[in-house]
């Protein structure tokens, strides 16, 4: 089974959000080694804000390794200058959509004061998918699905509360859940270790994540870990979902392993 993490980060300056390593540099050779020790074969790389270099970052990632990694890069969204990016953005190394996690000072209000408006269609025209922390705003997020049909969006880390532990992460599955309907929304699983209140296996989380599981299926549900902000090891990030979900098995956990994001983004590696 070829494993592909969803999301992880690498970056050469600035300083990190509290969440992730507190070091300001985190390299793509340091990544592999990681990745290979936990037994992991690919990742799509989500070039963080913080970083202004984050993208030519990963831009040589998957110039060196490009079996390895793919990436969800970023532009500012809040310079109409940049906008014409869109339509070449997937030319470049390895990039094969977008993502902003809207959590940095400033970006915070994008999805509601008119600053991504003109970013779903423009996506939608371009075929580009686009990644988002869209657990603020899921009722919004389902109009945008329903608007822009031929947009691939992916909701980050389950959709789940930010801060939240346990139980209370799963408070937006009310709103999370009904967003299966709609055929361009997928789900990244990524970061579940972080929402646990006990220790690995983590079982208060099992439960949830069988029923997002169950909405979407294992085309439209990603496993990842966001590693650098994780409490575990990587390899228990990957043997969470492999080893200790009994539901999770056959063709539906390699789809969930890798071949379910690949697929929806378009990446194809040789391996």
């Amino acid at each position: 089974m070829r494993i592909i993490d969803a999301q992880v980060h690498i970056w050469g300056s600035g300083k990190p959000s509290d969440h992730h390593r507190q070091t300001s540099l985190y390299s793509a050779a340091e990544l592999v080694a990681e990745m290979d020790a936990a037994g992991v074969h690919g990742a799509v790389l989500h070039p963080p804000s913080w970083d202004n270099g984050s993208n030519e970052m990963a831009v040589a990632a998957a110039e060196a390794y490009p079996d390895r990694f793919c990436s969800l890069g970023w532009f500012p969204l809040n310079e109409p200058s940049e906008r014409g990016r869109i339509d070449t953005w997937k030319e470049r190394a390895g990039m094969v959509g977008l993502r902003w996690s809207l959590t940095r000072p400033g970006q915070e209000t994008w999805h509601e004061d008119g600053t991504m408006d003109w970013l779903w269609p423009a996506a939608e025209k371009a075929g580009t998918p686009v990644a988002t922390m869209a657990w603020r705003f899921l009722p919004l997020f389902a109009r945008i699905a329903e608007r822009h049909p031929n947009l691939k969006l992916i909701v980050d880390h389950l959709g789940l509360v930010r801060d939240g532990r346990g139980a209370g992460a799963f408070e937006t599955l009310k709103d999370l859940l009904p967003l299966a309907r709609f055929p361009n929304v997928a789900i990244k699983a990524t970061g579940a270790p972080g929402y646990g209140a006990t220790a690995y296996p983590y079982p208060e989380l099992h439960d949830g994540l069988q029923r997002i599981f169950d909405a979407f299926g294992p085309n439209r549900f990603f496993w990842g870990t966001d590693i650098t902000r994780m409490p575990c090891t990587y390899r228990q990030c990957v043997t969470m979902f492999t080893e200790e979900l009994p539901w999770l098995k056959g063709n539906d956990l390699a789809r969930v392993m890798g071949q379910g994001v690949c697929d929806w983004l378009g990446w194809h590696p040789k391996g």
